[in-house]
């Protein structure tokens, strides 16, 4: 009987690099990537699409309603998942600015997380996958063959969210940004439903001081280790 190829749940805060440490990891090993995120930012474009950019009228029922009314799907495709709505890829609508604002809200919610996590779990359950989120190795898969918990100093994480929007890295703009992530930080480790928090047994890697292609190279290695305890 063949194994089931290793999942492997990449967690952290944001800017600790992720997805696209993910991304590279997935496509060394040739497994499919799965950033977690980006279901969530689809659920919140369904509900700004069906409900309007008010979200005190969002509640979980309808935000679900609406996500099912929208057909909300993952599905893989050349390596990759691909979020949609209603059959059409959803990228790059779901990195608007009205879904950044309003995502943070959606995902709170525990309905959501639970309608949500049906999809990833759904989405990754042959193996084979390279998942990240907040709560793929606490929550989602648990019992993931490899759980990764990402950090890096606050600045650094500053540095890189800036250089992502093609901005210079000055002080006051490093300071700033620095001060949002902390509060981010904040808010995901302190919520009641799925906080953000280091899984059992997973490995931390500090990628503050680390190149791109030293920290894919630790997770790469993680994945490679735990195939062959497995053969």
């Amino acid at each position: 009987m063949t194994r089931r190829r290793p999942i492997i749940a990449i967690d952290g805060p944001a800017g600790s690099g992720k997805s696209t440490t993910a991304r590279a990891a997935a496509e060394r090993l040739g497994y499919a990537h799965l950033d977690s995120g980006a279901v969530y930012r689809a659920v919140t474009l369904a509900a700004l699409e069906a409900i309007g950019d008010d979200p005190v009228v969002w509640t979980p029922d309808r935000v679900i309603a609406e996500a099912l009314a929208h057909a909300v799907s993952v599905g893989a495709q050349g390596g990759v998942f691909r979020v949609a709505l209603g059959g059409r890829d959803a990228e790059p609508a779901i990195r608007s600015e009205a879904v950044t604002r309003h995502v943070s809200h959606v995902a709170a919610m525990s309905e959501v997380r639970e309608f949500v996590t049906v999809l990833l779990r759904a989405a990754g359950r042959d193996g084979g996958v390279v998942m990240d989120g907040r709560d793929i190795g606490t929550v989602v898969f648990p019992d993931a063959e490899v759980k990764v918990y990402l950090v890096a100093d606050a600045e650094e994480r500053a540095r890189r969210r800036l250089a992502e929007r093609g901005r210079a890295s000055t002080d006051r703009l490093v300071k700033a940004e620095a001060g949002a992530l902390l509060s981010r930080d904040r808010r995901d480790s302190t919520r009641a439903v799925a906080p953000l928090m280091r899984a059992d047994g997973a490995v931390e890697i500090d990628t503050t001081h680390l190149s791109f292609e030293e920290q894919v190279t630790r997770v790469v290695e993680l994945a490679r280790r735990a195939t062959a305890s497995r053969a």
